[in-house]
């Protein structure tokens, strides 16, 4: 009887797996292969070498890919590329803001292999939670609470109150590498700070790095809804400024999450695919701090009993809004807006820099039929779920707008006032000029009266700095106006916010909300009327200066500006990209002079070939944010 075969050796064939399998950006020195994919490998024996017919080696193994994407661009853009944009500012001014992912990036495969390792699953039951590490939709509930700190020591603290002195400022980010090296360096304490494009931009490094499809996602006029009922309200004095909201509903002028591509067995048929992954701390799911995966199918068709967090999300992207007036301890309706949250949901194009908006994935045309019917739905399922109901039950049922709010950034296509209307007046604000940041902001507030009898209108104005999150800051311009108008007659109220009156009050989100609450003599209805205006920067501009070879040396350009009239200190420029720079790179410029424009030369050494991206932050003691990116090809050496 022959003698049983002895390995003496196994050669795993990493290089050639590694390429074949398009992890060698990770390593070539350790086998790293991906799901569903065949690769080779060599077994040396020690005793005698293998005789087919009378040796067999058996293999087993499990080939199922719950994350498959049968399309090559779509694996490119959601598994390989390693930059990105995150789309910010408002629906009105969307901005792109360039992010480096760097998920092939040295160490980042075994910061995110600790990152699971550091999870309350493992802590708890490690074999259990290994067991499980098979299923994408375990795995992103695991990775989606380990990116905030809320109830472990995830990546990243979050903080929307304007105090970032023992940290950064979320807006100075730039990519994920520092953010994961960082929180690996300091034995897995928390990285100060983030707010929800950090949280979703880690994620997809992570998620990338594992080997899940995995976009980012921007929503425009995102509601919260902290009680369930789909109704978002918000409250204003008499003067049209916005309060700080009792019930903590808010509208967020934009917010980020990430999408993961999977297969959902543990759902009924049809809703795998794109699902919803919330890494932002904002409501417990199951005990924890994180959100989803929710199937983005089931959001669209109002299945919110579907696992997981579904009627959360269908509130952020479909929920109503209704606007009180608060005057003398009492509410006073102002209206109901049912197309108002949920606007321009973008992310970046498949293998391409443009924005592409997703919005129909998520809910039917505003407006439509389909639209009402699916809101019905969820609200109905919502309510079968739960009898503790609303302290205004009676205002769930969507109804039309009972006053004009035209120019508000959360009311799109509200349609102009009949006859039949009481107040018959329309109120809306037109910008003069850009707003750029260091100018004064000019605009107009256009009166038009609808009817055949002359109006004689009060307006209180206002402007307040707002948070991306949708929490106001105190007020710091007001002004009345008393605006008298002829039938069928229109008019023009100029208004200026200067510099001077703005620049102490701005936040780092450079958001101010013009706000007009208008009421006529004859009429006890209120016209309310707001625009968000989001302050821009010029951008910095980044040459590069030659061919880009691996291995060889390359200088860039980046060109700056103070764009403010007054002195500005501590300018740091941060600089980054992923084959480009092994690491971030910061360079301290000190004070810029009002209005200076300056620039230096970078000197770095490519290391990987293939398109590249360059990112650039400059902060100062005045501004936190001003960005700008290259797109770079990278040839090999010769």
């Amino acid at each position: 009887m022959a003698q049983g075969l002895e390995v003496a050796l196994t050669d795993l064939q990493s290089s050639r797996n590694n390429v074949r399998h398009h992890t060698e950006e990770i390593t070539v020195d350790h086998l790293l292969v991906r799901r569903g994919q065949a690769f080779s490998l060599t077994l040396y024996f020690r005793n005698r070498g293998f005789q087919p017919g009378l040796d067999n080696i058996i293999f087993v193994v499990e080939t199922e890919d719950a994350v498959y994407l049968d399309s090559e661009p779509q694996r490119q853009e959601y598994v390989m590329n390693d930059y990105g944009f995150i789309y910010q500012g408002s629906k009105n001014w969307i901005r792109p803001c360039p992010w480096n992912y760097g998920q092939f990036e040295d160490k980042i495969i075994d910061i995110c292999l600790k990152l699971l390792d550091k999870s309350l699953h493992f802590q708890t039951d490690p074999a259990t939670d290994c067991a499980l590490r098979g299923s994408p939709v375990y795995v992103s509930r695991v990775v989606c609470a380990m990116i905030n700190s809320n109830d472990d020591n995830g990546v990243l603290n979050g903080n929307w109150s304007e105090n970032y002195t023992d940290g950064a400022n979320p807006a100075e980010w730039t990519g994920s590498v520092a953010i994961l090296k960082q929180w690996n360096a300091t034995g897995c304490q928390p990285v100060r700070y983030g707010q929800c494009w950090v949280f979703a931009a880690v994620m997809c490094t992570v998620m990338r790095c594992l080997g899940i499809p995995t976009r980012v996602i921007t929503n425009f006029d995102s509601g919260h809804d902290t009680d369930g009922n789909l109704i978002i309200d918000e409250y204003y004095d008499n003067t049209g400024r916005i309060l700080g909201n009792k019930k903590k509903d808010t509208i967020w002028n934009f917010h980020v999450w990430n999408e993961c591509w999977m297969a959902r067995k543990d759902l009924p048929p049809g809703y795998g695919g794109w699902q919803v992954l919330d890494a932002t701390p904002q409501e417990m799911s199951n005990g924890v701090y994180c959100c989803g995966p929710a199937s983005v199918r089931a959001i669209k068709e109002g299945e919110v009993d579907l696992n997981y967090d579904t009627p959360f999300v269908f509130s952020m992207v479909n929920a109503d809004c209704m606007s009180w007036l608060v005057q003398g301890g009492k509410e006073q309706k102002l209206h109901q807006d049912t197309s108002s949250v949920g606007n321009f949901i973008s992310t970046k194009s498949i293998q391409s820099d443009e924005r592409d908006d997703i919005t129909e994935n998520y809910k039917y045309e505003e407006g439509s039929l389909q639209e009402r019917q699916v809101f019905l739905k969820a609200l109905q399922k919502l309510k079968a779920r739960s009898f503790h109901g609303s302290q205004r039950g009676a205002e769930l049922q969507p109804s039309r707008p009972t006053s004009l709010s035209q120019d508000s950034p959360r009311s799109l296509h509200t349609p102009s006032l009949q006859p039949s209307d009481v107040v018959q007046v329309s109120l809306k604000f037109k910008l003069l000029d850009p707003p750029n940041m260091g100018q004064d902001i000019c605009f107009v507030l256009l009166a038009l009266n609808m009817s055949s009898q002359f109006k004689d209108l009060k307006v209180n104005l206002s402007a307040q700095s707002l948070l991306h999150d949708g929490s106001p800051l105190s007020p710091f311009w007001q002004d009345t106006a008393f605006i008298t108008l002829s039938p069928k007659e229109a008019k023009t109220y100029p208004c200026k916010i200067s510099y001077s009156q703005y620049s102490q009050y701005l936040s780092t989100d450079k958001l101010i909300r013009i706000s007009a609450l208008g009421e006529e003599k004859s009429s006890p209805e209120k016209i309310l009327v707001n625009k968000i205006i989001t302050l821009s920067y010029p951008s910095i501009t980044i040459n590069v200066l030659g061919a880009a070879v691996v291995n060889q040396p390359l200088s860039i350009q980046v060109i700056f500006s103070n764009p403010l009239s007054e002195q500005v200190e501590d300018c740091v420029l941060t600089v980054e990209g992923s084959g480009l720079f092994k690491k971030q790179q910061k360079v301290f410029l000190g004070v810029l002079k009002p209005q200076h424009r300056a620039s230096i030369i970078l000197e770095t050494v490519p290391f990987k070939s293939g398109q590249r991206q360059i990112q650039a932050n400059m902060r100062s003691n005045k501004f936190k944010d001003i960005k700008g990116y290259r797109n770079v090809y990278v040839d090999f050496a010769l």
